[in-house]
């Protein structure tokens, strides 16, 4: 028992590039790129946001800001941080501390690694 095993959990973003395809067709580039931009600026907003009230703020509006989060990942493509965001809410709402605090970690993990992957995309370039 004197052995320790250490997990680094390692998050595989669902983005659906069609939609950022879909962005710059109907928008044209500039206007995509201003679009995705402003939508990942406050991405990393709300991430932060949603971890500071983990600590501190009431619990109603870390949900508001989870459900906001939610629906700009969903916007521009970003699945898995969209279904993140509902885990998390989901865990506020049946009140479970470890659950949520379990969730809170893997949002940050595909938060982190979902707006880098993004930023790496080929067809956004800035």
């Amino acid at each position: 028992m004197n052995e320790v095993t250490y997990l680094s959990p390692v998050e595989c973003p669902d983005m659906d590039t069609a939609q950022i395809r879909t962005l710059y067709q109907d928008l044209g580039p500039h206007t995509a790129e201003d679009v995705i931009c402003r939508a990942m600026e406050q991405l990393a907003q709300r991430l932060c946001q949603v971890q500071e009230m983990a600590l501190t703020g009431p619990r109603e509006d870390m949900h508001k800001t989870l459900r906001s989060l939610s629906a700009i990942a969903e916007q521009i493509g970003m699945r898995s941080l969209s279904r993140v965001s509902h885990d998390v809410m989901t865990c506020l709402e049946f009140g479970d501390l470890v659950a949520e605090s379990a969730t809170l970690a893997r949002l940050a993990r595909t938060g982190e690694r979902s707006l880098t992957q993004l930023w790496d995309i080929n067809e956004f370039s800035i």
